[in-house]
């Protein structure tokens, strides 16, 4: 399974960003493919192995900087990802555009990101939807917490308050699917 430069491109600026002073220390920490990958030029038209480039660099800044927190550590990043994603022109689009206009977006973008996957949006109302990926090949629940984090933060960019995206199966627990329930006000 693979993942676009893009989103793979994020995951050094972020540790730059935040941790610029333990940048090289925090390469070391990872197996030499990962290490090499991230810290060489990422192209984001090119497409990465998703355990190299996505799984491992996560887990690592997890230990790293977050005292092994996975869950809080892919949180935070898909929230970085989807602010840079997000900002210039398409912010202005968010910002006007529904919930379910954004998650509907997400959703068909959502391949174009993650090669072979599958996301299906289910159950729209006023404040809330279900979010089914059918289609991930090398699920993990990293991976699941990251998409999550970018959900919330691109639905609170559009303007949504109290947005919570609760993850209740998980193809990574080999449960058929990945579902998030995802609520906002």
């Amino acid at each position: 399974m693979e993942i676009k430069g893009t989103a793979v491109k994020s995951i050094p600026e972020f540790v730059q960003k935040h941790f610029p002073l333990r940048f090289q220390d925090w390469l070391k920490t990872m197996p030499e493919g990962s290490s090499k990958l991230i810290g060489g030029l990422i192209f984001t038209n090119n497409w990465y192995p998703i355990h190299d480039s996505l799984v491992v660099p996560m887990k690592s800044i997890s230990k790293f900087f977050y005292n092994g927190d996975d869950k809080k550590t892919a949180r935070i990043m898909g929230r970085y990802s989807a602010e840079v994603a997000l900002s210039g022109v398409y912010k202005f689009f968010i910002q006007f555009g529904s919930p379910k206009y954004i998650i509907e977006r997400a959703s068909r973008i959502f391949s174009t990101y993650f090669q072979p996957s599958e996301m299906v949006v289910l159950n729209v109302n006023k404040n809330g939807l279900t979010l089914h990926i059918t289609k991930f090949p090398e699920p993990d629940e990293i991976i699941d917490e990251n998409i999550a984090g970018w959900m919330e933060r691109a639905l609170e960019i559009s303007g949504c308050k109290q947005v919570k995206v609760l993850i209740t199966k998980s193809l990574a627990h080999h449960q058929g699917i990945t579902e998030m329930l995802i609520s906002w006000l």
